[in-house]
């Protein structure tokens, strides 16, 4: 289930809405409205085992606007995002959003009816930090968002489940691909695995 459950965010305007309205786009808000909308989509699968090219397209589609992919490329990479040419930006960001829908998605299919629970965001300058929990018959999940606004909007840019980083996770793994083979290297091998992916998902 977990992670695109869990990364499932979504953000809209504060600053340009009437006050009356701004609590039904808090950072808390915008993450249920989004988690609602992707089980939404779960529960009404034909296949309930797995997921089809349409789920996923519906589920991409919920969330397209509420994750900042390209910064959370950049976190991914650290400092080495700051050598590369904007159209290597561009791309690294096209292949590293892929690989987070294919290799999380896929734990969608084990969605059973699991419910969440939120406390409200701790909003600091243009930053929030959401808590929930993931809760099943056996356990409940730690799941931390974390948001930035900008015009208006708030993004999701980073999430954290029971304790680790999925941006932070990425940047030790790349850490050594591109300190041994470099960029192109790297780039090379994240389409490699998101085209292993597609393949695994079509047998």
């Amino acid at each position: 289930m977990k992670a695109w459950l869990l990364a499932a965010i979504a953000a809209c305007s504060m600053a340009l809405i009437p006050q009356a309205q701004a609590a039904e786009h808090s950072p808390r808000a915008v993450v249920e409205q989004a988690v609602n909308q992707i089980i939404d989509i779960l529960k009404s699968r034909e296949d309930s085992t797995r997921l089809t090219e349409k789920d996923r397209a519906a589920i991409s589609a919920a969330i397209a606007d509420h994750f900042d992919y390209r910064k959370m490329a950049r976190g991914s990479i650290g400092k080495s995002w700051r050598d590369l040419a904007e159209e290597d930006k561009v791309e690294f960001s096209k292949v590293f959003r892929e690989l987070l829908e294919r290799s999380y998605g896929n734990r969608l299919a084990g969605y059973r009816d699991q419910t969440i629970r939120y406390e409200d965001a701790k909003i600091k300058k243009h930053k929030a930090l959401l808590k929930s929990w993931v809760v099943d018959a056996q356990k409940e999940i730690p799941v931390y968002y974390r948001l930035y606004e900008k015009d208006g909007r708030w993004r999701v840019y980073d999430i954290k489940i029971e304790g680790v980083s999925l941006v932070g996770t990425y940047r030790k793994q790349f850490k050594s691909a591109l300190k041994n083979g470099g960029f192109r290297k790297l780039l090379a091998s994240l389409r490699d695995k998101v085209a292993e992916l597609k393949a695994n998902d079509q047998a």
